[in-house]
């Protein structure tokens, strides 16, 4: 997907937390994850994950939102 101002300026509004939830949770094939769109994505996260403390932000949202169960999402 292209990156937009509108695309770029809504991953900019998330937190951490939401960033990974819908990297962890979205059906394979998602736009958001193709692309500029997607690269943009990962570079956010990236860029939030290396602020002071953000590994520890990481390790606390991973716990928190967990890991789908088999089958779950489809």
């Amino acid at each position: 997907m292209k990156l937009t101002e509108e695309n770029k300026n809504h991953i900019d509004s998330l937190s951490y937390e939401q960033l990974l939830r819908k990297w962890r949770f979205a059906p394979v094939g998602d736009p958001m994850f193709q692309n500029e769109t997607g690269e943009y994505w990962g570079e956010r996260m990236t860029e939030l994950r290396s602020e002071p403390d953000g590994n520890a932000r990481h390790v606390a949202a991973s716990k928190f939102i967990g890991w789908p169960s088999p089958g779950e999402g489809l």
